[in-house]
């Protein structure tokens, strides 16, 4: 890494520095935490699931633990209350960590609770997307598209913000893992990334 700005030294301004381990903000950072993170899990006695290697679990005494991490977010649910304390206070052992309690917002999906299980939905995540695209105030339509919609590349004006095209359809990919009602809209609407038009 290069000298930091009021550190370089006056004899050699040229030379760089070793990190002898990895610093937050760097690149490789995030690889270097979930290697660590996933090492004190296995070792805890956590296999990683064949499905996605970001999601852990235990049995133990017929109580099944879930350890699901994004990042440097981390989501522990399990059908013991006892075993996922101990995993929280096994993790702030070892790491320093924020607890925040109870899940209730957890990468754009709301989490909310009863007797009868853990529900969610996207509704704060969608209300943002309108905001961002100035379309609070649209009008409603009990469709997403009609199946029969006939879509061109270049059928009107070019869209203005083409980034902002492409975010939105990104952000509208995302969204139908709860909403697969609008999958057919999105992905007909994702193949004009390249040039959207107003239309679009």
């Amino acid at each position: 890494m290069c000298q930091p700005e009021g550190f370089v030294s006056s004899t050699h301004p040229t030379h760089v520095c070793k990190l002898i381990k990895s610093h937050y903000g760097l690149k490789q950072a995030p690889r270097a935490w979930f290697v660590q993170l996933r090492s004190a899990l296995v070792s805890w006695g956590f296999q990683p699931s064949i499905s996605h290697n970001s999601l852990f679990h235990s049995r133990k005494n017929g109580h099944l633990v879930l350890v699901l991490v994004y990042v440097d977010d981390i989501l522990i649910i399990g059908d013991s209350s006892a075993l996922i304390h101990s995993m929280i206070q096994a993790l702030t052992s070892r790491f320093a960590l924020k607890t925040l309690g109870s899940i209730s917002y957890f990468l754009g999906f709301k989490a909310f609770r009863d007797s009868s299980g853990l529900y969610l939905n996207q509704a704060k995540y969608i209300s943002d997307l309108l905001v961002k695209t100035n379309m609070v105030h649209a009008k409603t339509s009990s469709t997403p598209m009609a199946l029969d919609q006939k879509l061109a590349l270049e059928d009107s004006a070019p869209f203005p913000d083409v980034t902002l095209y492409r975010s939105t359809i990104g952000a509208l990919q995302y969204l139908t893992l709860t909403r697969p009602d609008i999958s057919f809209s999105v992905n007909k609407l994702s193949q004009f990334l390249k040039a959207p038009t107003q239309h679009h």
